[in-house]
């Protein structure tokens, strides 16, 4: 499996140096609200070149759009820019992450932030690092404590449910940030700079290597309803463990429609401020 990671790890350095070299470039647009980049494209070519040249006869699925050897025992879930949204505003907090599963089950993950030079590693029942050094989840015990994260989707964001789950998290913790980048918000949890994170409608590229990452630094991951974790289903719940219970008790509140914190209205008067 150590060659597997290596492998990874090499290759994502690579790709991410393709994205350093292709910031200030254009978009286009894969939807109303999709944006891809000429950097998406660059980066999933080296990626997946990379991978049929050292591992042939394994499957990859990447986002956008490269398919081979789809019914492999070993597969890789490749996002080759996760963030494009920010990376094509110039913002910081995007990654290149890729992760290699086997039947099913990931053993090997890399999440890489080529601007911050730090290199997320995990493999299964090895531990996960950070720039090689060992990295563990926060001993915060308590959601109101906790500094969370979680994520929107660019196509009808409109009708997505998680704005009732983000204003309900954001009144019971210290707050909840959208950096844009499900992958990172993941590593992020895994090194305990965050305590927890979860999101709906998460492709398996975007959390194949976080969830690992959260794994195997001492945290946990499910549904959001407490169900084993799905890397096809509809939502994905990672954190630190202590904090895991507590997350599950609110989310079921909230998808039985019941609000510990009513939304407030904004007075007349502020509405007057605020038009001026």
């Amino acid at each position: 499996m150590a060659s597997f990671l290596d492998a990874a790890i090499e290759i994502a350095r690579e790709a991410g140096q393709v994205l350093l070299a292709h910031r200030g470039v254009g978009f286009e647009l894969k939807g109303a609200f999709d944006l891809v980049t000429a950097a998406d494209h660059a980066s999933e070519q080296l990626i997946v070149r990379r991978l049929r040249e050292q591992f042939p006869s394994h499957g990859i699925v990447a986002e956008e759009g490269g398919r081979a050897e789809l019914h492999s025992e070993l597969r890789w879930y490749v996002d080759p820019l996760d963030g494009t949204t920010n990376f094509a505003h110039g913002y910081p907090g995007w990654s290149v992450t890729l992760a290699l599963a086997r039947r099913g089950e990931v053993i090997a993950g890399v999440v890489y932030d080529p601007l911050n030079r730090e290199l997320f590693a995990a493999e299964r029942g090895a531990g996960a690092r950070l720039n090689g050094a060992p990295i563990q989840v926060s001993k915060t015990r308590f959601m109101h404590d906790a500094l969370v994260a979680t994520g929107f989707p660019s196509r009808k964001r409109h009708q997505n449910v998680n704005i009732h789950f983000y204003y309900q998290i954001a009144m019971v913790t210290h707050g909840v940030r959208r950096g844009g980048s499900a992958a990172l918000d993941l590593a992020y949890t895994a090194c305990a700079r965050l305590e927890a994170f979860w999101e709906f409608g998460l492709n398996p590229w975007d959390m194949a290597a976080g969830t690992l990452l959260v794994e195997e630094a001492g945290g946990k991951t499910s549904g959001m309803q407490g169900e084993p974790l799905d890397l096809h289903g509809r939502y994905v719940l990672a954190d630190n463990g202590l904090v895991h219970e507590e997350m599950l008790a609110v989310f079921a509140e909230i998808f039985q429609g019941r609000y510990r914190h009513e939304m407030p209205p904004l007075p007349a008067s502020e509405w007057e401020m605020q038009r001026g």
